[in-house]
């Protein structure tokens, strides 16, 4: 009988195809890791921050409101305060927020205050001014209201604000404003007023 042919070949290599794919999965898999460490560490770090610093919901107040009628223009100024206070023991970032002048649903007109930056522990006053147009006041009949020395108007309007730690700026908060007021032109005074202001979370 013929022998055997029992010769040992040595086993072939792993290609270098195998090994790649094993050497990115690999690298995936840290990648992974290291970024589900880091989301870790910045929400424990946001909530210790927020554990210490117990942010508040901004307050912005509509303060006064007073309005100029020139009857041979045939228009009307209306000029609103707001205060913004800040309780908080960081600063609150405002955007450009727009209000819009209703009377018995026509509008006015509409407004806007500039953004700015409130540090921590103040009180800032912001005004806008809204000229209305001599057809709305036609419209509204709000010639006859200013000479009878009351305009009953309703403001409405939305502020945004993120709170800012370290340099950093929050998600946003909405501010919604909401004012039925009366006024007096000739006094130049508030008759009447009452706000609704909510917070939104966005």
């Amino acid at each position: 009988m013929a022998s055997t042919d029992r010769r040992r070949y040595p086993p072939l290599p792993p290609s270098s195809s195998s090994s790649s794919c094993a050497s990115f999965r690999g690298c995936c898999c840290c990648l992974f890791l290291l970024f589900s460490f880091l989301a870790l560490l910045i929400l424990a770090s946001v909530l210790v921050i927020v554990l210490v610093v117990k942010p508040r919901k901004p307050e912005f107040d509509l303060q006064q409101v007073s309005v100029q009628y020139s009857p041979a223009a045939v228009s009307l100024l209306i000029h609103m305060v707001f205060v913004a206070t800040n309780d908080n023991k960081v600063g609150i970032q405002y955007s450009e927020s727009t209000f819009a002048i209703q009377y018995h649903g026509i509008p006015l007109g509409r407004g806007s205050v500039g953004g700015f930056y409130q540090p921590a522990h103040s009180v800032r006053r912001v005004e806008t001014t809204i000229p209305v147009d001599g057809a709305y006041l036609l419209q509204s009949n709000a010639a006859d209201l200013v000479k009878q020395d009351r305009v009953e108007l309703r403001i409405l309007g939305d502020v945004g604000a993120k709170i800012r730690i370290l340099g950093i700026n929050s998600p946003g908060v909405e501010v919604s404003v909401d004012c039925s007021v009366a006024i007096s032109p000739a006094n130049q005074t508030l008759i009447y007023k009452q706000c609704g202001i909510d917070g939104l979370n966005v």
